[in-house]
């Protein structure tokens, strides 16, 4: 049986990695929360755009997906950082984290005298936290509490004729061993949704995949733009792809051929879901990847054809390369060739079995060349109404 180690945590979850999560309650108090994480070792921070001037329903998904990046089995801890009058709800989020047994703890700038006195009372709380769950041990654990998050971006057609497939295989098997895994990008469903639907467990999950296109398609329309003028992207052009349709059947290649369980809302944290999910997100990487982690992904597969380098604070992103090409100019930041396939150097199932490997390895502590180098501080959370 396949194990690996992790950090187990008092509800049941296993991270990859225990960080503290500094997290701003509104993107006013971004810059006191990146001070201290610059000063206190094991710490992360959210550097998003959003907490004020927003209508009710985006302030309540805001401060949701904000409660599901620190329920993140990944994080250890949680330091919320507040400037005191924001829109987002603080106290909800101070008293949900907390249920979850993390240490939990919360400051106000306005409250505590201004930003220099908020840092330097922040830096002792997150230095505090980071030493009460510093001793924690890895545990064996087994490949079903694995949960993966999956996403292409910077696309060519190399995407979808070899690193979307590795990722393919790999969802597959961990399926099968009774794993999660999520995808998402509703934006490059477009031409292939009516394949997405064929493979739901039940009519009503098949109904939700057909909603979420359509209002996605619907947000586009109600401004006047039609969704394929946006997409595929001029870097996707580039790239050989020729319409939203051809890069959606490739994109969808990536969540493999098994059962669609269920569709999740873009801030909704997985607690027992096992098999295939759909998580309504944006292509976009910033708020995707927010998503995902906010999901409860230990770690994210990234596919690639030109190159995307980013990462995400408290996931690690695995990036899987289909273009031989970039992957040598870019090997840096690549962390697995399945331009090999097109080559015919090697097979998917080659390429997919050393995928699975490496995720392995993450899991159990080696890092994504982007963690290496620190390359993901560009975050966001996904949105659906204006500012006011």
């Amino acid at each position: 049986m396949t194990t690996w180690n992790g950090y187990r945590r008092k509800d049941g979850s296993v991270g990859s990695r225990n960080y503290v999560a500094v997290i701003p309650s509104v993107t006013c108090a971004n810059d006191v929360a990146n001070a201290i994480c610059r000063e206190v070792q094991g710490t992360v921070t959210y550097m998003h755009h959003q907490g004020c001037c927003q209508l009710p329903p985006d302030l309540d998904r805001v401060t949701d997906t904000l409660i599901s990046l620190g329920k993140s089995p990944n994080v250890g801890a949680v330091l919320i950082v507040s400037l005191g009058c924001e829109g987002t709800d603080h106290a909800r989020m101070y008293e949900e984290l907390k249920a979850t047994g993390k240490p939990t703890e919360i400051i106000h700038i306005q409250a505590l005298g201004g930003v220099s006195k908020a840092i330097r009372e922040g830096t002792d709380i997150a230095r505090r936290l980071v030493i009460e769950i510093s001793g924690q041990q890895r545990e064996k654990a087994d490949v079903s509490e694995i949960v993966m998050a999956i996403k292409c971006g910077a696309s060519d057609t190399t995407s979808g004729m070899a690193s979307n497939c590795v990722i393919g295989y790999v969802a597959d098997k961990l399926v099968d061993l009774g794993a999660t895994v999520v995808f998402g990008e509703t934006t490059e469903f477009l031409g292939g949704e009516h394949l997405l639907a064929k493979r739901a467990v039940n009519k009503q999950v098949a109904d939700k995949i057909y909603q979420i296109v359509t209002e996605m398609e619907d947000r586009a329309k109600s401004i006047g733009c039609d969704m394929r003028r946006g997409q595929p992207t001029p870097g996707n052009i580039a790239g050989g792809l020729s319409s939203i349709e051809e890069k959606s059947l490739g994109a969808i290649v990536k969540s493999g051929t098994r059962p669609i369980q269920g569709v999740l809302e873009y801030p909704e944290h997985i607690t027992d879901q096992k098999g295939l999910w759909i998580k309504d997100t944006p292509g976009r990487e910033p708020e995707i990847l927010t998503g995902m982690a906010a999901t409860g992904a230990q770690f994210m597969c990234f596919s690639t054809g030109r190159g995307a380098p980013q990462g995400f604070p408290s996931m690690p992103v695995i990036k899987i390369c289909g273009n031989p090409n970039t992957y040598e100019n870019m090997k840096d930041d690549m962390d697995l060739n399945a331009g090999l396939i097109i080559t015919g150097e090697k097979t998917i199932e080659q390429v997919g079995e050393e995928a699975f490997d490496k995720l392995l390895r993450v899991l159990n502590g080696e890092m994504t060349k982007n963690e290496a180098i620190q390359y993901f501080s560009a975050i966001d959370i996904h949105c659906l109404g204006p500012v006011i």
